[in-house]
């Protein structure tokens, strides 16, 4: 039987749950496309099937922040997916602060290992600073959610490295997310 991954690219274009700007990117556009490269990775891969929270890059969920979480979660939850991947790109008023960094509702738990793969595969594969995984209960995607839930902050749309790596390199994240699946998994790689 297939593993269920859902995933979700992170806020709306527009106003309702607009997610952050800097150097020129804005964060629904690059977790939408993040989102739709590991889709296709997932779809490839037989051991695999995948649903994501939007399937068109104009897509709007819900008509405020709140009722978007509610609705990606509900999503998720009514599939049911196994596993719930949230993907975003930070903002801090320091630009010097970079890297990447994944959210899990708990430690010592299957999401925070599979936090840990994808995020050691981040930080090989594309070359961001590992930010480690941090437990933050506080996140409605995290605490609603059914299954084991991650949140990837791929990296800081306020910092330039970060933020070449975050235009020019969704394909890396993408991949990167898939390796650190198939390590979770210990699955070899098809490719």
């Amino acid at each position: 039987m297939a593993i269920r991954i859902f995933i979700d690219q992170g806020h709306n274009p527009g106003t309702i749950n607009a997610g952050a700007e800097a150097n020129g990117l804005e964060e629904q556009d690059v977790t939408y496309w993040t989102g739709f490269l590991l889709a296709k990775f997932l779809r490839f891969d037989p051991r695999f099937e995948v649903r994501l929270s939007r399937n068109d890059p104009n897509e709007v969920i819900g008509t405020s922040a709140t009722t978007s979480l509610q609705q990606r979660v509900t999503m998720a939850n009514q599939w049911p997916a196994d596993y719930f991947i949230s993907i975003h790109a930070n903002y801090n008023v320091n630009p010097n602060v970079n890297g990447s960094e994944v959210y899990v509702y708990r430690r010592d738990s299957d999401a925070f290992y599979l936090g840990e793969d994808v995020l050691d595969s981040i930080v090989q594969y594309v070359g961001t600073r590992d930010n480690f995984v941090r437990v933050n209960p506080a996140l409605y995607v995290l605490r609603a959610t059914a299954m084991p839930a991650i949140l990837v902050e791929l990296g800081y749309l306020t910092n330039t490295a970060d933020a070449q790596l975050l235009r020019d390199d969704k394909f890396g994240f993408a991949y990167a997310i898939y390796i650190g699946l198939l390590r979770f998994f210990d699955l070899p790689c098809l490719n």
